[in-house]
């Protein structure tokens, strides 16, 4: 076995335990071709909640349940880590975004939204404009100004001008996971309770009820609920009549292909792809690792990519490459996927982040 690697230079209060490891040192085979090729292990309590590439550096940015850290893509070592102490809001980072002017952006756990750039920070609040202080999403649209998902609706930030303005009552449901770009420049988002799309002029919505979530194989009860949790606590504890239950509504991710399809992963439902007329759904019995979908990518060369409850899926259209904690994956709960250059896909889980090589 190979000797793990120390990260030096980390602060304990950020990383208790981190780890890289190669190869030789998993527990079990991974198959052929897709495989993990290297575990990132931040500690046995910490979630990776969020990962995102900067191309233009070379950089990973993770978002822990700790702090944020960058990495080094081509060495796969971190640069920086990012406390409270440094800047952040709050060390629970939920989202990491990157905006047209350069500046990073985390998402935080009831502290707000905080941008960094060129060793400077900016906190956002409700004050400022910011529609709550839990943040979920980012994403750029088609003029360069950034979109902001909360758990109080959605926010149009206009980089330009520094102004905020919030969407509440024109989405389907204000808790607001998922944000995507469709090539005509239409803004949808993942919400809590099914998913919206505004054009520039115009809001449409879909549920359950219009397609959206597939039935849940285990048979379990749809929750009725849309606001399933408290704001210390929303966390995926979903039971009708004291037993297991799905909601198909619950959208945590929302992608955007360049065909123009949407797809969205939901709570129990597994994931929908949105033609422009309607849902169709794939869950575990067509071939995906799990039914909560919590994270998607597309790669260069179109092949989808899911992070799920029970591991991490592949999917090239036809064929589904799925894999577990046996196969090198730090934990079966997979809360983020980045497409790296060169294909690498790299996936945050409880425990730490795990870079799988798509050949």
């Amino acid at each position: 076995m190979m000797k793990p690697h120390s990260l030096c230079g980390l602060p304990t209060t950020l990383l208790t335990t981190a780890l890289f490891l190669s190869t030789l040192a998993l527990a079990s085979d991974p198959p052929k071709g897709v495989h993990v090729a290297d575990t990132f292990d931040v500690g046995s309590n910490v979630y990776v909640r969020a990962l995102t590439v900067e191309k233009s550096t070379g950089t990973l940015w993770v978002g822990t349940s700790v702090g944020a850290i960058e990495v080094d893509l081509k060495t796969s070592r971190p640069r920086n880590t990012f406390t409270r102490q440094d800047g952040l809001a709050n060390e629970y980072v939920f989202a990491v975004g990157i905006d047209s002017q350069g500046y990073k952006w985390f998402g935080t756990n009831a502290g707000g939204a905080s941008r960094y750039r060129d060793g400077k920070w900016k906190t956002y609040f409700p004050m400022h404009g910011l529609a709550d202080y839990w943040i979920y999403s980012f994403v750029n649209d088609k003029d360069g100004n950034l979109w902001i998902g909360t758990w109080a609706g959605v926010n149009h930030f206009n980089v330009k001008t520094g102004k905020f303005k919030t969407y509440v009552k024109e989405l389907i449901n204000e808790w607001v996971y998922g944000l995507a770009v469709d090539p005509a420049g239409r803004i949808w988002f993942g919400t809590e309770g099914g998913v919206s799309m505004y054009d520039g002029k115009h809001w449409k919505s879909w549920s359950h009820k219009d397609g959206l979530g597939g039935e849940n194989p285990d048979k379990l009860k749809a929750s009725p609920n849309t606001g399933l949790g408290t704001r210390s606590r929303h966390d995926l504890n979903i039971q009708v009549d004291g037993l297991p239950s799905y909601n198909p509504n619950y959208v945590f991710s929302i992608l955007s292909a360049p065909d123009g399809s949407i797809w969205a992963g939901t709570w129990g439902g597994g994931v929908s792809r949105y033609d422009g007329k309607r849902w169709n759904n794939l869950t575990a019995t067509d071939g995906l690792a799990g039914n909560i979908v919590y994270s998607m990518v597309r790669d260069d060369k179109g092949v989808l990519w899911f992070g799920t409850d029970k591991g991490v899926s592949r999917y090239d259209g036809k064929s589904w490459t799925n894999l577990g904690v046996r196969d090198g994956l730090l934990d079966s709960n997979v809360y983020a996927l980045a497409v790296a250059p060169g294909g690498d896909i790299w996936a945050g889980t409880k425990r730490g982040v795990v870079r799988i090589a798509p050949q």
